[in-house]
């Protein structure tokens, strides 16, 4: 080891005796209580931070600049924080890329140089050679916070549709591109949110909710979506309503056109599993809706249509999903006929490619992808250097698929296979200062309370020592049918070079098993996704890769309502704690913006006591008690933040820090809230590198060797 290192980690040492003692001296910002007492079916609950839930007050804006004043005064006397910047810049700082799709002659694909703070859409004549820019979203804010969200290319090839989405909020424009002049066109269509675009002739169909009272943006309660049209060179006031279901205001509807615009299909939802399924042939004036699904209890993707029949990825009597072929004219589920049946393997992807199939299979959370014919007979398998994930794109008349390879240490690599010939070959050059070779990734399994056993993958440099002394950090997410897979995070590997162990926890929750795997975490059985989490810790300890005084947890979003209920449930795991725009507050999430279509996996505290009961004995903002010893903690969150809003995050950090209020050698309680940033997508590059650099600093500095 560098001489220097040796300082570096006597300095830290030292400025973590400092820091460990100065916690409970500190003063945290005055947030006054109020006296706001809930009834829930007879049990009264406090609220007294209720007055944070209004993020554009003046005193909610005091109090968020005291915080961040507090916590970068903190962040600032980590010794070694300056090197964590450099390190994590140049990790930052690769070229990347995603799929491309083809469109007529020409290839679209997404590339950042390294550390510009959006990707840049770029277009080719052929797999990104002479490839020029076609749309830069760094040229729309001074501070790289516009983002692009939908893109599409109209069937002609002529424009390009994409919406834009500000400051990280969930709202969003759409704009059109003249492909050949680069000319941005007059139109504009507002109040876009959870939406595709699909073009059908000279126009496309979007998503969108009624505009929000003024000033009400990111908290008002997101109801009544609808589907419209917009043709192009009209106003939007002149758009033509598509769908909306003014019976449900709750549920949400989004549209998709097949490659050739003649069928669009319709999917409507109640929560966010499962789905209503319809199809409309756009090849006839006077047609009307066909519905092909019913109900919301199973999830029908559509893939396209093929030799007439409308293909369709399906978990209906198939927990672990199926593709099966359907006969517009007897579309009914009972006449659905496999192409692909179920197996023992979750298909997690699916695509139509040269009149074929591509299928993606989850295996113990690590994906392998083959080739199908049109009647479900295997032809091929794609090629994968280890464990991962991979990403399609393909065209039901184009011979060629392109498809990307992501795990813990390899960033995405591009390729392009021939379906005739069955050649693969990279698209695109690496240029990374990564060797995936310094690196051990392994999949192993731990069994949680109740017996279930589940994977757990574990990355650490090579010659990694299981001592019980190594920094390691668990992260996990646990919810919303949503797969936890090896994936490539820069930062990680900042980590994993200092000396760090990485382990990333499958939970129940997931849909890494199918709809039960799904279930098994919802609800009242919610539960069962942190004890799996602290199982998990509990195995990374008993194996000594870790101890208690080692082990950092972090997670976003549902993970950080995951991080909460942890380090609330089990203080003594873990040694810091990072929450990221979490959902804190289980009793009142459903209140706010998009919230109430997460009741399928959560349950509301209104629908019924036993519903109630289980929330409150988990909700981390309900958990906090006095006089407990709990994790250091870092609270993540963005003040433009419309899906889970910030309060959450404000009210858990007051509570945490009121508890801590004269609790002899309290750990610190700190809240990091990010101006113009929203709950993370199409963060811009500096922000990302900002906002890790401050992660890893904290974690390091509370975790490492002493």
């Amino acid at each position: 080891m560098p001489i220097r290192w040796f300082f570096l980690l006597s300095l830290a040492a030292a400025a973590s005796c400092f820091f460990a003692g100065a916690a409970s001296a500190w003063d945290y910002p005055a947030a006054r209580t109020v006296d706001q007492t809930d009834d829930y079916f007879g049990a009264a609950v406090a609220d007294p931070y209720r007055w944070l839930e209004d993020d554009r007050s003046d005193e909610t804006a005091a109090w968020v600049q005291a915080e961040n004043e507090l916590t970068a005064s903190y962040l600032e006397r980590i010794p070694f924080r300056e090197d964590i910047r450099r390190e994590m810049t140049r990790r930052f700082d690769y070229v990347k890329y995603s799929v491309p799709f083809k469109k007529k002659d020409r290839i679209f694909f997404f590339k950042n140089d390294g550390l510009q703070n959006q990707p840049v859409l770029y277009m080719s004549e052929e797999d990104g050679k002479n490839a020029e820019p076609l749309l830069d979203p760094n040229a729309l804010s001074e501070d790289g916070t516009a983002a692009l969200g939908a893109c599409a290319v109209s069937k002609d090839g002529k424009y390009l549709a994409y919406t834009v989405s500000r400051a990280g909020s969930d709202w969003q424009e759409a704009y059109v591109l003249n492909i050949d002049t680069k000319e941005t066109l007059a139109d504009r269509v507002e109040w876009i949110k959870f939406s595709d675009l699909a073009w059908f002739r000279d126009g496309f169909y979007y998503s969108r909710y009624p505009a929000p009272e003024e000033g009400k943006d990111f908290v008002a309660k997101n109801e009544y979506h609808q589907v419209w049209y917009h043709r192009l060179g009209t106003a939007q006031s002149d758009d033509r309503l598509l769908w909306l279901d003014k019976e449900h205001p709750q549920r949400t509807c989004s549209a998709s056109t097949d490659e050739d615009e003649t069928v669009l299909f319709l999917s409507e939802g109640e929560s966010t599993y499962g789905n209503r399924l319809l199809a409309l042939d756009l090849t006839r004036a006077d047609a009307e809706f066909v519905e092909l699904y019913p109900a919301f209890d199973a999830e029908s993707f559509p893939l396209g249509v093929l030799n007439g029949m409308y293909y369709v990825l399906t978990d209906y009597l198939a927990p672990l999903r199926r593709v099966v072929a359907v006969d517009p004219k007897n579309p009914a589920p009972e006449n659905w006929a496999d192409v692909i049946p179920e197996s023992e393997n979750l298909i997690s992807d699916a695509a139509i490619v040269g009149g074929r199939l591509a299928v993606v299979y989850l295996k113990d959370a690590a994906e392998e992808g083959y080739l199908y014919s049109a009647d479900g007979n295997e032809t091929g398998r794609l090629d994968t250097p280890t464990l991962g994930v991979l990403g399609l794109s393909g065209s039901r008349n184009e011979s060629t698929l392109y498809y990307s390879f992501t795990s813990f240490v390899h960033p995405a690599e591009i390729f392009k296979l021939d379906l005739e010939t069955g050649q693969t070959e990279r698209v695109f050059d690496r240029a990374i200062s990564l060797n995936p070779d310094d690196y051990d990734t392994k999949r192993v399994w731990y069994t949680s309370k109740d017996g279930t056993r589940a994977p757990l993958f574990l990355t650490c440099k090579k010659g990694t020592a299981a001592d019980g002394e190594n920094p390691t950090l668990l992260y996990g997410y646990g919810g919303f049918n949503i797969n936890m897979t090896p994936m490539f995070k820069p930062e990680w590997t900042v980590f994993l070079d200092r000396g760090g162990v990485l382990a990333v926890a499958v939970l129940r929750g997931g849909g890494e098993y199918g709809a039960a795997w799904h279930e098994a975490g919802t609800k009242e059985r919610k539960q069962n996704v942190f004890d799996d989490f602290i199982a998990a810790a509990e195995y990374l300890i008993r194996e000594k890769w870790t101890s208690p005084g080692h082990l950092a947890i972090l997670g976003r979003s549902n993970g950080g309502l995951l991080v909460g209920a942890a380090m609330t449930q089990r203080p003594d795991l873990f040694k810091a704690a990072v929450p990221g725009v979490g959902v804190l507050d289980m009793l009142r999430y459903h209140k706010f913006t998009i919230g109430w279509a997460w009741a399928a996996d959560y349950g509301t505290s209104e629908e019924s006591r036993e519903m109630f009961d289980a929330l409150y004995a988990y909700s981390p903002l309900h958990n906090i008690k006095s006089g407990v010893k709990y994790p250091a903690t870092l609270i993540l969150t963005g003040d433009h933040d419309d899906r889970v809003v910030p309060a959450h995050s404000f009210k858990f950090a007051a509570a945490l820090q009121a508890a801590l209020a004269g609790t002899e050698d309290a750990r610190p309680a700190l809240i990091r809230i990010d101006t113009n940033a929203g709950h993370g997508r199409g963060k811009p590059t500096s922000m990302q590198i900002d906002e890790n650099t401050d992660i890893f600093s904290f974690i390091l500095e509370q975790t490492q060797r002493r």
